[in-house]
């Protein structure tokens, strides 16, 4: 351990942790030059008499310099909670049929469940990102993995509809921590230049678990011995598994709590309250954390046009995930009569599209490490520009083969291309929006996670009415071409993205760099 005292000419500026403990998958320490860089141009000076302990170089105790096996072993076990989460946001609906007899509910009352459970994904991490500056990360790991437990324990017992909704919401707060604290786990552990891969593992997991858990729902709900109470039962008995695994897999990785931990035990030991860890100083408030990661993220969103145009388009798409998650199992009965099992393996089509996005993305790894001297952070674009002309045709193809004389093979292309499109896009958005804020990107993403996630709880409430309404194809036509209206916006921020933000008071003092 390394110890410094306040007179070591390095000042403290709140504002980095603040941001870092604020971001859903933001990566902390993406931008650690510009960090630094913060930390000493800021105006206030150390108090003399105080010890700061710092990390030795080469310490094990540092998550940087955790073994290469432990990196993976916490990234999987992360990435694990991701895909839990994004799996129970989907194989709800293909429990409805049986939850409308057994409870004697409305389709549109069981579609609540769909929808409240994004919006606990949006809202709640904007008051709890900010607890893993107060407590590190791996308590709220075990904590929300518990309350996710629970949760599918209570649907599962559950005697009626309102009893589901709000544990539905519950579940979507509680499951928010695998996409919320899953990129900053990341970024605790692996260095800039090896990120590439495991943030594509949670994409992965984000994405393509949407589409793995209803294949098994739909067998599932056709067995009139475990139905739409069984699919709960059943991510039961994984999250208590996954439960039982993650004290010994998941080690806190929180730098700063760590030191933390340090200081305090020195104090405590020796008598002498000198022993401090920077971030004890650097850090406001539990309530001024709150505060900075409930206020700035809208701000962001509403006064940055490359956070609000990037945040709407990529909304759009997540609106369109969950409006196919609700569209899907009516539109494959109907038009091609499948069954509850077949229409569930249907889902399959939104993982073999996150596999051809995971590919995309190395390629798009491989341009930016080509490109970025030249077009800095719009470098990280490319992949972005693809995926605005793909999105559109691939739900032109989805709405265009919504025909029963036309081969069901038709609407799983189009599915497949649809999340090939998204996969791209969201880590383009994630990466794009977090070069080009620096220490604010964590505000810049938690606002574009609050939108998308807003529109995923909009859209299932009108899907079912739109499509009895206007029919398939035309309902997919109208959104294809919204998407069409909305396709220019990485071409605009590609073209005049450095003009745009030297404007923003954010984003304009952010340098361009290197991963």
């Amino acid at each position: 351990m390394d110890f410094q005292s306040k007179n070591g000419h390095r000042s403290k500026s709140p504002s980095p942790d603040l941001e870092e403990g604020i971001a859903p998958g933001v990566l902390r320490g993406v931008h650690q030059r510009e960090l630094e860089g913060t930390e000493k141009s800021s105006a206030s000076s150390p108090k003399p008499d105080v010890v700061y302990i710092e990390w030795e170089q080469g310490d094990p105790r540092n998550p940087a310099n955790y073994s290469y096996v432990r990196k993976w072993v916490i990234t999987l076990t992360a990435a694990g909670m991701t895909g839990l989460s994004a799996a129970a946001a989907s194989t709800y609906a293909l429990g409805y049929p049986s939850m409308i007899k057994d409870l004697n509910c409305t389709q549109f009352q069981a579609t609540l469940g769909l929808s409240l459970y994004p919006l606990g994904f949006g809202v709640v991490p904007l008051f709890t990102a900010a607890l893993s500056e107060e407590f590190g990360r791996q308590p709220l790991y075990l904590f929300s993995t518990l309350i996710f437990l629970l949760t599918h324990l209570g649907i599962a017992l559950s005697k009626n509809i309102q009893s589901v909704l709000i544990f539905r919401f519950i579940a979507g707060a509680a499951g928010s921590t695998g996409a919320t604290m899953v990129g900053g786990t990341v970024a605790d552990i692996w260095s800039p230049k090896e990120r590439g891969v495991p943030m594509s593992i949670f994409a992965m997991a984000a994405i393509g678990a949407t589409g793995l858990g209803p294949a098994g729902a739909g067998w599932i709900e056709m067995d009139h011995k475990l139905e739409w109470r069984w699919i709960q039962w059943i991510h039961l008995i994984v999250t208590a598994v996954y439960f039982a695994i993650m004290p010994f897999a998941m080690k806190e990785t929180r730098s700063t709590v760590l030191l933390t931990r340090v200081a305090r035990k020195m104090r405590r030991k020796t008598g002498d309250p000198r022993w401090r860890a920077r971030a004890e100083d650097e850090r406001g408030s539990l309530s001024h954390l709150i505060y900075i990661s409930c206020t700035r993220p809208l701000r962001l969103l509403l006064t940055e046009p490359v956070v609000a145009s990037f945040s709407l388009w990529i909304s759009f798409a997540w609106g369109i995930l969950y409006a196919l998650i609700e569209s899907v199992s009516p539109a494959f009965k109907q038009l091609h009569h499948f069954n509850q099992g077949e229409t569930g393996t249907a889902f399959l089509t939104l993982f073999i599209g996150s596999v051809l996005g995971y590919i995309t993305n190395l390629y798009q790894e491989r341009i930016y490490q080509k490109r970025f001297p030249f077009k800095h952070q719009e470098a990280r674009l490319y992949a972005a520009c693809f995926s605005a002309i793909l999105f559109p045709v691939a739900v032109f193809i989805y709405a265009w083969t919504s025909f029963e004389n036309v081969h069901w093979m038709g609407m799983a292309i189009g599915i497949t291309l649809f999340i090939w499109a998204l996969f791209a896009m969201y880590l383009s958005v994630f990466t794009y929006l977090a070069d080009c804020y620096g220490p604010y990107a964590s505000s810049a993403l938690a606002g574009q996670s609050l939108c998308r996630n807003v529109f995923g709880t909009i859209f299932p409430l009108f899907t079912t009415q739109m499509y009895d309404r206007l029919g398939f194809p035309r309902s997919s036509t109208l959104f294809a071409c919204i998407a069409i209206l909305m396709a220019p916006i990485p071409f605009v921020l590609f073209r005049w993205g450095p003009q745009i933000r030297s404007h923003s008071k954010f984003a304009k003092h952010v340098p361009a760099f290197g991963s």
